[in-house]
């Protein structure tokens, strides 16, 4: 007999998985009292030490050198933070009809967040894209969401996202402005041990994300905030970010052909420009939106799945396009682009 296996192009992240066992252990043994308090101080701290990698590990100086190609970079910051918030401030008008308030907020939460850089090179270099330019894009946009997604969060989400308020403000350069720039300004000394010590400094990034998972479902369980969601409401929400990343993935595509740009370069604009990042938006999550980050996250950690698994169904099909990717300047400018985008991927982990 013919065993069943899972079809190749639709991808189930492992750490999804793990994410999803994350949750179910906070469902099952929810951290309270002094165990709830220890564990929240070690998600503050595990927040602030992913920031302070975030800085160190990214070259600011070698991804500015990527500017030259700065229409491309325009083009994907603009899909992130002006044509996804707008998106997200448009489905207001689905509540409370298909998505409840507390939904809504995180829906809204997921479109501020920055783009990602591994999935989008990924992507990009199997579809014979971009690849120089859908590292440096990722690269661009990380950096612009340590200072963008908290703002337009605030602006845009009010009180349910921390506002304006003094201690917002504070917790926010505290946790992460004050640790992303201290790890560019230690860069010089720890870059080499980080770059050696790659493959382990990713597990402590992940198990962070995890323990910040950990205590902020903690947190909704012991208020009691997942009686407020129910299966259909989940499956509104499926539906609502469906259509958000079927709009992205057309907009990204056909409008970069509007504006002139060639197959490889629309290929890593697609890629880069419809993508959101979680590795960033769970720990920003839990900064801003505190006991509520619990259903905050949840829309992104679902997007996140759905934009793996429609996105390698679009790359592979662009793989097989017949026509070869456009090359544009001279073959000089072409390798010097190549080495000071992968010269950047290197740093930046």
């Amino acid at each position: 007999m013919k065993r069943l296996t899972w079809p190749r192009w639709m991808p189930i992240d492992p750490y999804i998985l793990a994410l999803i066992a994350t949750v179910g252990l906070a469902a099952l043994l929810p951290a309270r009292g002094a165990a709830a308090d220890v564990a929240s101080g070690a998600s503050t701290a595990a927040v602030a030490f992913l920031f302070f990698l975030y800085g160190a590990r990214l070259s600011t100086r070698e991804a500015m050198d990527g500017l030259r190609h700065w229409r491309l970079h325009v083009a994907v910051l603009a899909c992130t933070f002006i044509v996804f918030p707008l998106l997200g401030l448009a489905a207001r008008g689905l509540v409370p009809v298909l998505l409840p308030q507390n939904l809504f907020e995180g829906f809204l939460f997921l479109t501020l967040v920055p783009s990602t850089i591994q999935s989008s090179i990924a992507f990009t270099s199997i579809a014979r894209g971009n690849v120089p330019a859908a590292i440096c894009a990722g690269s661009f946009s990380s950096l612009a969401g340590i200072v963008l997604t908290p703002l337009l969060a605030a602006a845009l989400l009010g009180n349910s996202g921390g506002g304006f308020s003094a201690d917002s403000v504070i917790k926010i350069v505290l946790q992460l402005l004050v640790p992303f720039l201290a790890g560019q300004l230690l860069r010089r000394w720890v870059g080499g041990f980080l770059a050696r010590h790659k493959k382990v400094l990713g597990y402590v990034d992940r198990g962070s994300i995890l323990l910040v998972v950990y205590t902020a479902f903690s947190e909704g369980m012991v208020q009691g905030i997942w009686h407020q969601v129910s299966a259909v409401r989940l499956g509104g929400l499926l539906a609502v970010e469906a259509v958000l990343l079927a709009i992205m993935l057309t907009v990204t595509w056909y409008g970069a052909k509007a504006l002139g740009f060639n197959r490889g370069d629309r290929v890593a604009i697609q890629f880069a420009g419809s993508k959101k990042s979680l590795a960033a938006g769970l720990p920003m999550a839990s900064v801003l939106f505190g006991a509520h980050a619990s259903l905050a996250v949840l829309p992104l950690m679902l997007f996140h799945q759905m934009q793996l698994m429609v996105c390698a169904v679009i790359a592979k099909r662009r793989s097989k396009d017949p026509e070869e990717p456009e090359v544009t300047g001279t073959l000089e400018d072409r390798a010097e682009e190549t080495r000071t985008a992968v010269g950047t991927a290197t740093r930046s982990g």
